[in-house]
């Protein structure tokens, strides 16, 4: 097979797929449900604030975090909500449990976030869901709503202004609703 291909097109062979696979691991910087929030590009701006959930009040106001320990201390059912405003101009908030995992995600903006990094190991879930869900539409696209073990996913937009929250129901913290994912 190298024998018929010119030296430009092995180069090309060998250079595309790492271009490809530079390009996704640049774009790869979203939370993933259910884990950790990753760490965002360069190009990112990140704040974060504490919110106690039985009264709504936030515990801090918005703050951009540092590489210094950007900790809150209160009680066990508050949560962090860290908003990334990307670059595109994409803003992803990330609702992160006391121990810092991820429960919810919600996105906002010009352009989809990959889906599939948003919802790490719950994608295959959400697939199912969504192919069910179109599948009783006869096809038809638009707006998606799943809701199927223990996954909430609702998504839709148009090019330009795309929107969608999700949540892991059993992991809101004590006094927490879907509803608070915004």
């Amino acid at each position: 097979m190298w024998s018929r291909v010119g030296r430009a097109g092995r180069l090309t062979a060998l250079v595309l797929p790492c271009s490809f696979l530079a390009l996704a691991a640049a774009q790869s910087a979203h939370a993933a449900l259910g884990s950790a929030p990753l760490t965002p590009p360069s190009d990112a701006s990140v704040s974060s604030r504490v919110v106690q959930p039985a009264s709504g009040a936030t515990q801090s106001v918005m703050r951009a975090e540092s590489s210094a320990a950007s900790s809150t201390s209160s009680a066990s059912t508050s949560y962090t909500v860290r908003e990334t405003t990307f670059g595109n101009g994409t803003v992803v908030r990330e609702y992160l449990s006391s121990s810092g995992a991820v429960f919810g995600i919600s996105w906002h903006g010009p352009q989809m976030p990959d889906i599939s990094d948003l919802l790490g190991s719950y994608f295959p879930q959400y697939v199912a869901g969504v192919k069910a869900a179109r599948a009783a539409r006869g096809n038809a696209r638009g707006p998606v709503s799943v809701d199927v073990s223990g996954l909430v996913v609702h998504s839709g937009g148009h090019m330009g202004a795309f929107s969608g929250v999700a949540w892991l129901p059993s992991a809101l913290p004590s006094g927490v609703s879907g509803s608070d994912i915004k």
